[in-house]
């Protein structure tokens, strides 16, 4: 019987990973900056998603739950580096602390045009909560009640947090061009 269950999980895995990898790797990727990094811990979402399947209850699209899942994938993979970093057990505080990686993202390696390149560096001045909500829903094209979902918040959270993310990228985009220089 153990083989059936293998057999279910292997074909579980495929039909998640062949529907949603591209979407759940590019999150993944403007999260982390990191394509090697972001390859490793997508493999970790499909082994989480796999593992809790028969929790899924179909409250949410499975898209939406993975992205849940690859969040959370993403905060531990941050808090582990910042433990790290801090050599301490500090608690990392997403509502203020930034979502910097020490790579290069992809799109740093391919010529962009200049005003995309300038939102992204402005994306990264502004808090994880506000990063993630701006890549779930103008990246990743998630709607506000998805995105919700994704972060579990309100949609009255995430609209608020989509408000105050915007209007930090505008105020961030003027002062870059007043300043006519790059980002610190």
């Amino acid at each position: 019987m153990k083989d059936g269950g293998q057999r279910m999980n292997e074909q579980l895995f495929h039909r998640l990973y062949d529907q949603y990898h591209s979407d759940v790797f590019q999150f993944l990727i403007y999260l982390l900056k990191d394509r090697s990094t972001a390859e490793d811990l997508s493999h970790e979402v499909y082994i989480r998603a796999i593992r809790s399947y028969e929790k899924f209850r179909n409250d949410s699209s499975e898209k939406t739950w993975l992205f849940a899942i690859a969040k959370n994938v993403a905060i531990d993979h941050f808090r582990k580096i910042n433990v790290r970093s801090k050599h301490s057990l500090d608690f990392f505080d997403w509502e203020t602390e930034q979502l910097l990686s020490p790579q290069q993202s992809p799109e740093q390696n391919v010529l962009f045009n200049e005003q995309t390149r300038q939102l992204f560096e402005a994306l990264e001045q502004c808090s994880g909560d506000q990063k993630m909500v701006i890549i779930l829903r103008y990246i990743q094209q998630l709607s506000i009640q998805e995105t919700a979902e994704v972060l579990q918040w309100t949609e009255s959270k995430v609209k608020t947090t989509q408000h105050r993310a915007i209007n930090k990228l505008k105020t961030l985009l003027e002062e870059h061009h007043e300043r006519g220089n790059e980002y610190a």
